[in-house]
């Protein structure tokens, strides 16, 4: 007994090092991760910021060489005022830049909206048909080069009228990316799974919807990310000519009034909602996107 008490305390005493060797060790890995963590974030953070910085260094040097362009001081300061209320509306040409926003959208949403219903399915039919594509293919080469403010007139001509020929623009620009995109999918889906289809004497419905519409989504959504971001460049041109409500127009009213500040703030606003229709675009396609391991 007197020997087995010490034996006791040992056992104690090395299991008591041993839970203080793990909990140290433990501490360390967490302290480890989160030191990496932090790492990895400034280097995702650090790259952006100093982009920006440099993009405001160069803009307040050239508002210092140039006094009719505003500081990023200046701007900042209009920026405040101009969303402090951007829903105000005095009248049909004198709304918020909220309106103005909107309107935009409305209109891309539309002319996305048409060139896509139309896009898609002439894209699924190209990629499936030799003679689709070879009578397609010439007439896609020939259109697709087109400036959008070239189509604007032909709608005008049309239509009679601002906001469909500008509706007219943003869907015959933003068709040819979803015909293309749509086509390279179907092309690019593996033989086998087509053989395997036929021997299992598949209708042509099924083969769409089980094997060509999921492969093909990946491609697809690259598509509607080039037609998205051609549509929001088209509306911008198509309302400084046209007129009426919308972001372009806004531009081109300020830059009648000489208002640079507010034409400033029109870019980043611009390039912002650009931006996010992008990001969430690559965000959807990172969710539907699946990555061939192979064998």
């Amino acid at each position: 007994m007197s020997k087995s008490l010490p034996a006791a305390m040992n056992a104690k005493a090395d299991q008591q090092t041993a839970t203080k060797k793990t909990s140290a060790a433990r501490t360390v890995l967490q302290q480890q991760w989160q030191a990496f963590s932090v790492r990895r974030l400034l280097l995702q953070l650090i790259p952006p910021a100093a982009g920006l910085a440099l993009l405001v260094l160069i803009w307040q040097i050239i508002s210092f060489k140039n006094s009719s362009i505003p500081s990023p001081e200046q701007t900042w300061t209009e920026a405040r005022i101009v969303f402090s209320d951007p829903f105000y509306q005095h009248g049909p040409n004198d709304q918020g830049i909220g309106w103005n926003i909107l309107a935009s959208l409305k209109r891309v949403a539309l002319g996305f909206g048409l060139a896509a219903l139309v896009g898609i399915p002439l894209g699924f039919l190209t990629g499936r048909s030799a003679f689709a594509h070879r009578m397609l293919q010439p007439l896609i080469s020939l259109l697709k080069p087109v400036s959008p403010l070239a189509w604007l007139p032909i709608g005008l001509l049309i239509f009679k009228s601002a906001n469909p020929a500008a509706i007219w623009s943003i869907f015959i620009c933003s068709i040819w990316p979803l015909i293309i995109n749509t086509a390279t999918g179907v092309q690019r889906v593996p033989q086998d799974y087509l053989n395997v289809a036929r021997v299992l004497n598949l209708s042509e419905w099924k083969i769409l919807t089980k094997i060509l519409i999921p492969a093909v989504l990946p491609h697809l959504l690259t598509g509607v990310r080039l037609a998205i971001g051609t549509a929001w460049l088209v509306i911008v041109a198509a309302e400084m000519l046209t007129g009426g409500v919308g972001i372009g127009f806004w531009v081109w009213d300020e830059w009648n009034n000489l208002n640079v500040s507010h034409i400033l703030i029109a870019i980043f606003v611009i390039g912002g909602v650009g931006l996010l229709l992008e990001q969430m675009l690559v965000t959807l396609a990172k969710i539907v996107t699946y990555e061939d391991t192979g064998a």
